[in-house]
């Protein structure tokens, strides 16, 4: 604990969020040069500090002369926003779906755990790209796919807490009151069950961000000219004998804002008292 109970590596976590979030935010104005930049003349040069290296390109270029640290700044933003997007989407999709089961429970309750049942038989990413290789991949294609196939543990979740709170006093008090299966849920089963799933939430932007890198370096993530840490990372492995940086910087860039999360959303799991 800290003087002022904020754990220490939550305040780790702030930090490294904090600045992957300006870096996105803020990303035409940080970088140095645009991203899209190219010239054949300046390709592959190092970092400054290295043999070789120009001021004006501090993490060094790519194999088309692109400026790096330009492109990291960029790519931020995208992993970023993908990220929170595909977790707004699964939180859309499975919360209400959770609810509904556990409130309802019944027939209801059975055919949605069958759904989370059935999409659990199979891996994420293997269905992910497998509806990225029909339907073609975009940004938004990603967003959506990754959405859907993430719903399930916010359904789980979510059927959980519906499933406890159904039987609390107050609910029962409301419901003898004559108050309707909406009004309960939106009204009393909602407010008490949001903590737990912003806690999920919080974790699983990371989780969106690490599989969003993955399709990238796949070749089935964000398209060119718009830059993302996978692609990037895949494109240095390439070049990663004479120009180790290409892959480095994106890779720590995905350590970075992965650790991050995790251990800022760590911290907002409720923890039982000694």
């Amino acid at each position: 604990m800290t003087r002022r109970g904020l754990p220490v590596a939550a305040r780790i976590g702030l930090v490294m969020t904090a600045a992957v979030t300006l870096a996105a935010l803020f990303a035409p104005q940080l970088a140095p040069h645009a991203h899209d930049d190219q010239d054949l003349g300046r390709a592959l040069l190092p970092p400054v500090g290295l043999p070789g290296a120009d001021r004006a390109y501090l993490l060094g270029t790519d194999y088309l002369g692109r400026d790096l640290l330009s492109r990291l700044v960029v790519a931020a933003r995208t992993s970023l926003a993908v990220g929170l997007a595909a977790v707004v989407v699964a939180g859309l999709v499975g919360l209400p779906l959770g609810l509904v089961a556990g409130f309802a429970g019944g027939p209801t309750d059975v055919v949605v755990m069958r759904l989370v049942d059935a999409q659990l038989a199979l891996p994420p990413i293997v269905l992910a790209i497998g509806v990225l290789t029909v339907t073609g991949p975009s940004t938004v294609g990603i967003v959506l796919v990754l959405g859907l196939i993430g719903w399930v543990q916010y359904a789980r979740v979510a059927r959980a807490q519906a499933l406890t709170l159904r039987e609390r006093e107050f609910v029962q008090a409301a419901r003898s009151l004559g108050a309707g299966a909406p009004r309960l849920l939106w009204h009393h089963v909602v407010p008490n069950a949001i903590g737990p799933i912003l806690a999920i939430a919080a974790l699983n932007v990371s989780a969106m961000i690490l599989a969003e890198a993955s399709l990238s370096f796949l070749g089935m993530g964000v398209r060119p000219p718009t830059p993302a840490w996978g692609s990037m990372l895949s494109e240095g492995r390439d070049v990663f004998r004479v120009a180790w940086w290409n892959a480095v910087f994106p890779g720590l860039a995905i350590v970075w804002t992965v650790f991050g999360i995790n251990l800022l959303g760590d911290a907002w799991h409720p923890r039982e008292s000694p």
